[in-house]
């Protein structure tokens, strides 16, 4: 798999029969969660219809190249809806699509869990590097 989300229709379907075997959400979590899709989805979600520019001065970060794909990766999934406005000069514009707008309660849950969860993570975290520290410093001698 690359930086980018291997779409499962590409996999071949012996090692996407592998994946959900293991882990039933694997599908679901390339499709939703890959690096830059859910910060698109959120943006969509909170700012409603964009255009390409307006996506791009929202999502800090993301280039043009890489935005394009994810736009054309969500369209192909159903989850976001392009429009195209033979305006002069044209324009184009995304939405999300019912599909998409469904992943709501997904985004609201993991919002809550992280308000509720992320301080014991980053306690864990700090732990952990403290007693990592520690070993490699007594390991040093």
């Amino acid at each position: 798999m690359t930086a980018e989300r291997t779409s499962p229709g590409l996999q071949d379907a012996e090692s996407l029969g592998e994946a959900v075997t293991a882990c039933p959400v694997t599908p679901i979590t390339d499709i939703v969660f890959s690096r830059w899709t859910t910060p698109i989805l959120w943006t969509l979600r909170h700012h409603g219809t964009q255009r390409f520019n307006g996506l791009q001065r929202l999502i800090p970060g993301i280039t043009p190249k890489v935005l394009t794909s994810r736009l054309r990766q969500l369209e192909r999934d159903g989850l976001v809806v392009r429009s195209y406005h033979p305006d002069i000069p044209p324009r184009v514009e995304y939405t999300l699509s019912d599909l998409g707008r469904s992943l709501t309660p997904i985004f609201q849950t993991l919002l809550a869990w992280g308000e509720a969860h992320l301080t014991a993570v980053e306690a864990a975290r700090h732990a952990y590097d403290t007693a990592r520290a520690e070993e490699e410093a007594w390991a040093e001698g």
